[in-house]
């Protein structure tokens, strides 16, 4: 059955319409990457840049060092203990924001129509403000002699301040505030569109509250879980302004990291490396985090 010629034109019409869009895309979104990955095969340079030679050092130097005296060859530790310390505060930081926002999105969802614009106006507020500013108001507040420090030192529940910043303690609240918006509104436009009636009638087969969450609720708001972990957890892996303010020279992420290559440590096709290897590392981490909520939403269906 042969297409129909104004359909085929008109698709044909669209994607010249559209190519433009598509060109710019496809140019801003690969042409860097393809930069990284030609310079992380290169030698770098004395003074920053690089050599044009062909060159494996950077992908070795990932994973391995070698002894200046000895030339012996062991792990590089202080990379793995930043990819490490990277995975594990995005993970702890999108399992926190999953469990305050949740909670936050079903009480806006719940709301009269007038009050639930209120709310999502005032989630909405920290977007406005620069992402440098909202980390410099967290370390304000969670300083040795910041806000909260002085707010437990009159109360009497503490008599020395707690030392909060330059940790991993504060780059993970200064992440989780950052990105919790993040997390709240696909939680919102999934809970919006929730049937209520769902829950009146597993009330009416005597199914309790946790049947409820567990059977019900998560597997019709699953698309916005999955939604929200995505928005959070990938810029927290790449997380650079927070880390550096918060945790200081001494709690690097794997951001920071790269950063250090291109800058003081001169040695771009290493920083290039590690760029590809995070990219990497975020697309596996996506694969595998769809498909196991895609295989276990079809279980459940099953």
């Amino acid at each position: 059955m042969s297409a129909d010629p104004q359909v085929t034109a008109a698709a044909r019409r669209g994607w010249w319409l559209s190519a433009p869009a598509l060109v710019l895309l496809a140019v801003g979104a690969t042409g860097p990457l393809l930069i990284m990955l030609v310079y992380s095969f290169l030698e770098p340079g004395q003074y920053g840049n690089v050599e044009w030679a062909l060159s494996f050092k950077a992908w070795f130097n990932v994973v391995m060092q070698r002894d200046i005296f000895d030339g012996t060859l062991t792990f590089a530790d202080a990379h793995l203990s930043i990819f490490w310390r990277s995975a594990k505060l995005a993970l702890l930081t999108t399992l926190f924001a999953f469990l305050t926002g949740f909670p936050t999105a079903w009480f806006i969802a719940t709301r009269s129509p007038g009050l639930r614009t209120a709310l999502l106006f005032l989630i909405t507020i920290p977007f406005w403000t620069n992402l440098l500013i909202r980390t410099f108001a967290i370390n304000q507040i969670i300083r040795n002699e910041g806000f909260l420090n002085t707010f437990l030192l009159w109360t009497g529940i503490i008599d020395t301040p707690i030392v909060m910043l330059y940790t991993d303690f504060a780059v993970f609240i200064g992440m989780t505030y950052v990105y919790l918006p993040l997390m709240v509104l696909p939680l919102f436009a999934a809970i919006d569109r929730f049937d209520m009636r769902l829950l009146q009638a597993g009330y009416d087969l005597y199914a309790s509250r946790w049947q409820l969450l567990r059977h019900v609720i998560v597997p019709v708001v699953k698309p916005g879980i999955i939604s929200g972990s995505i928005l959070v957890f990938i810029p927290a892996l790449g997380a650079y302004v927070t880390p550096r303010i918060l945790g200081g020279g001494r709690n690097m992420m794997i951001g920071n990291f790269i950063e250090l290559q291109f800058g003081q440590g001169r040695n771009w096709p290493l920083g290039a490396a590690l760029s590809v290897v995070l990219l990497v590392v975020v697309s596996l981490a996506l694969i595998v985090y769809t498909r196991f909520a895609t295989g276990s939403e079809g279980k459940s269906h099953g």
